[in-house]
Order: structure tokens, then C-alpha cells, then sequence
């Protein structure tokens, strides 16, 4: 949300100032978007609550699992992940706070001054797709059942 505020000096003279927001979910969708985009990252994860709103619907939420605290110029960020069974950690982690800094200066000019992953899980890809089949199949089921 871009916002112009409009103030006034003791003279008397008009002085406007402009000043552009981000709502917290912005920031949260481009950090979710760039961290998708990290070989090794199978998943973000929301934790039950997150779980339990998913199979309500149909999509599935891409700012899942990231947590944004966003002030006037600088970004601190919380990431839940799913990692896959095999991969260097440090190293994806320190290529998802690279593309994360880069998406999120490029697009809002703001500053990512900390990003903090916490890894929930890892799995293989054959357990992950596997895992994902047997939801899409409940959540069709359950669809099907209203």
C-alpha cells in the first residue's frame, strides 16, 4: 500500500512526503516464491494448524511456512522447511537466504536483515511425492463426500 502524507511547517507551507508499504503477505509470497525456487527444498511447512487449513483448500498456500516481520526499511524473516534426505543443508540454506535477499531488495528496495530457517523435516523425493499423492487423494475424497 503506497501512502502520501501531507504536512505542514510553522509557515504555513504545504509539504508532502510519499512513503511506500508492504503488507506483511507480500513479503511473505516473494520470500515464499524464492525459497521454491531452492534445489532441496521439497516443502514449506506450517506446522498442524497450517495442515489442517490446507486440506480446506484447494490450493496450496505459497506464503506457508514464512514468517515476515516487516518494518519501514528492513525485512527479518521465519522459514519452516522440508529438506530432501541426501542434501547439504548449510548450502541450501545459505542459497535460499541469497535468493531471498535478492527477490525481496530487487522488487521492494527493502533490506533482509535476518532469515532464520528451521528445518522440520527431512524425506526422500519418492517419500515426499508419495506423502503428496495420498493428500491430493484425501482431499479429493473429501471433496467428493460434501
Amino acid at each position: 500500500m503506497a501512502n502520501e502524507s501531507l504536512n505542514t511547517t510553522g509557515q504555513n507551507e504545504e509539504v508532502r512526503t510519499n512513503k511506500l508499504t508492504f503488507e506483511d503477505q507480500v513479503i511473505k509470497k516473494i520470500a515464499g516464491i524464492a525459497s521454491n525456487e531452492v534445489q532441496g527444498i521439497l516443502s514449506m511447512s506450517g506446522g498442524f494448524m497450517s495442515g489442517l487449513t490446507d486440506r480446506l483448500r484447494s490450493t496450496e498456500d505459497i506464503t506457508k511456512g514464512v514468517g515476515a516481520e516487516v518494518g519501514e526499511r528492513q525485512v527479518a524473516l521465519d522459514l519452516r522447511v522440508i529438506v530432501e534426505y541426501g542434501k547439504n543443508i548449510p548450502s541450501i540454506f545459505q542459497e535460499t537466504v541469497a535468493k531471498i535477499k535478492k527477490a525481496i531488495g530487487d522488487m521492494t528496495g527493502l533490506e533482509v536483515i535476518e532469515v532464520n530457517m528451521h528445518v522440520e523435516d527431512v524425506m526422500t523425493r519418492a517419500e515426499f511425492d508419495a506423502k503428496s499423492k495420498n493428500e491430493q487423494a484425501e482431499e479429493k475424497t473429501s471433496r467428493e463426500l460434501k
